[in-house]
């Protein structure tokens, strides 16, 4: 029974679903996508269309409109209207997208899309699963993160090999070097604990002016983490982390603005993020303790500094299974940083990368 539609323009024309894996009672949404910006994060539909299950079977779709669309259901468990959403904001409820499209990540329309009317007027298949399963997604492979040196005469980046590991869960997302646990919200505001591997800045061969102060360690840096979903696909990320293992001391927090763009198989993430680093960090990374000063190389404190970031994420679904993840910024270091004699760059690059097949 067809409980409820959105508007419809004279060009729309009737469609046969046909589901498996369907609940015998409760609601189906059918969610009518044209264009893949919205489509990428599933938000927005051109048309929903909300009917009663009846298990396995033909459901039809009266009046829906478009001449290119992805289309989208999912089972209404607890009735609220909405796609209910993990801690990391991945749609938890039993799902199907059309051409029986099973995305590893963000939701490809290229993938999902076809043309209207259906060959002999169908009907269309889709088949309705849980997007992380039982026990999540698995991924495995190898990747690599860095970042360029801003110290006087040094030529070298900091770069390190790292296992590819991606796993996301119902609580739990792990991308590279971060690592997010939920702990609650499941809507717009979602709350989580947060850790990233902080590779040491430098080493004191990299160049003469750091001769003598020592080798710069890595960490693990573990705090909290708030994500907000504002509005137009735009989401805003707060984080404090701290040094859990107190090789360095003190912590660094940073907000981030960004917003998914879907191209074709490849969705892009422009991010703009503003960081804040304590004074431990700060002189670890920069400073110059009296002990370790020179006639060329005078001793240097500084306090909490700030600087600024523009980055860019990348996935890439390359089959069913394989996935490339890549995070890449800018940072431009504040004014005390630069005026540390240790330090000639004001523009740091950094990222990271890495393949992986999804189990």
């Amino acid at each position: 029974m067809l409980l409820a539609a959105l508007p419809l323009t004279i060009d729309a024309m009737e469609i046969t679903v046909r589901v498996s894996g369907a609940p015998a009672e409760g609601v189906l949404v059918f969610q009518v996508y044209d264009s893949p910006d919205t489509f990428s994060d599933l938000r927005d539909p051109a048309q929903e269309i909300v009917v009663q299950a009846r298990g396995d079977g033909d459901y039809l779709l009266p009046d829906v409109n478009g001449a290119r669309i992805a289309l989208f259901v999912y089972f209404d468990e607890n009735a609220n209207g909405l796609v209910d959403k993990n801690f990391i904001g991945i749609p938890k409820e039993r799902l199907a997208f059309s051409n029986n499209y099973r995305p590893i990540g963000p939701p490809s329309f290229v993938r999902a899309s076809f043309e209207l009317p259906l060959p002999d007027n169908g009907p269309l298949e889709m088949e309705m699963y849980r997007l992380l399963g039982k026990r999540g997604r698995l991924g495995v492979g190898a990747g690599v993160v860095g970042r360029s040196s801003p110290y006087v005469g040094s030529t070298k980046s900091v770069t390190q090999v790292i296992p590819g590991i991606t796993y996301v869960g119902e609580r739990l997302q792990w991308f590279g070097p971060a690592l997010r646990y939920g702990i609650a919200g499941s809507g717009r505001f979602r709350l989580a604990a947060v850790a990233e591997y902080r590779i040491g800045s430098y080493e004191e061969t990299d160049s003469l002016v750091l001769s003598g102060l020592g080798d710069r360690d890595s960490t693990l840096m573990a705090g909290l983490g708030l994500q907000y979903e504002i509005a137009n696909g735009f989401e805003l990320d707060l984080a404090y982390r701290h040094d859990v293992l107190d090789r360095i001391g003190g912590g660094e927090a940073n907000a981030r603005l960004s917003r998914g763009v879907p191209v074709g198989p490849v969705t892009f993430v422009p991010q703009l993020s503003m960081n804040w680093l304590g004074e431990e960090l700060s002189n670890y990374d920069f400073g110059v303790p009296l002990a370790a000063a020179t006639a060329g190389r005078p001793a240097y404190a500084l306090g909490s500094t700030t600087s600024y970031e523009l980055g860019l994420g990348v996935f890439l679904e390359l089959s069913e299974h394989w996935q490339f993840v890549m995070d890449l910024a800018i940072e431009r270091l504040d004014d005390e940083v630069v005026a540390s004699p240790l330090v000639e760059e004001r523009n740091v690059v950094k990222g990271f990368a890495t393949i992986s097949y999804v189990f």
